[in-house]
């Protein structure tokens, strides 16, 4: 078994996601973002001359694949068992405000001239690089996410503190 430890006011509260489910919903997941990817592909912008070179700063070999698409809210999974696992988890909120699947940025249109937001979701672009895509990425990512939390999970650390050196903030 796996537990994610999450904070919700100031109860602490365990979410328990047996093993098998896990390995079930990783294919799953690994599709839906893939498909996530393509549409931002399609329909995305490609980054300014700034932002490749923000890219080439956090390591992402192939900046100029990168495509950003401002949307009026981040995609949720409609597939019942991912939908399930997601939510169990708080893995997406009605709050998110970026999602990163692999060179396909989803940012909100409120945030899309952040910066540091931008720096940040490009660490994990770079992250997926260099774990070898999809499904390496998503199970490292979300084993992260059940065992040690948001944010804490090492992959998001190296993102905050990334995008806090580079932005200075």
């Amino acid at each position: 078994m796996a537990w994610l430890r999450m904070l919700k006011g100031n109860d602490q509260i365990m979410i328990k996601l047996a093993s098998d489910k896990f390995l079930y919903v990783l294919p799953i997941a690994s599709e839906w973002a893939e498909a996530k990817e393509k549409v931002v592909l399609k329909n995305g912008d490609p980054l300014s001359n700034s932002q490749i070179e923000d890219a080439k700063r956090v390591g992402v070999l192939r900046p100029e694949r990168v495509r950003m698409l401002r949307v009026p809210q981040i995609p949720f999974p409609k597939h019942p068992v991912l939908k399930s696992a997601a939510e169990s988890i708080q893995l997406f909120t009605p709050d998110a405000v970026s999602l990163t699947v692999r060179y396909g940025i989803f940012i909100h249109s409120d945030f899309s001239d952040d910066r540091c937001l931008i720096i940040h979701e490009l660490v994990h672009t770079s992250q997926y690089e260099k774990l070898g895509g999809f499904l390496p990425f998503i199970r490292k990512y979300l084993l992260q996410l059940i065992n040690i939390g948001y944010p804490d999970a090492p992959l998001e650390q190296e993102a905050i503190k990334i995008a806090k050196r580079i932005c200075r903030t």
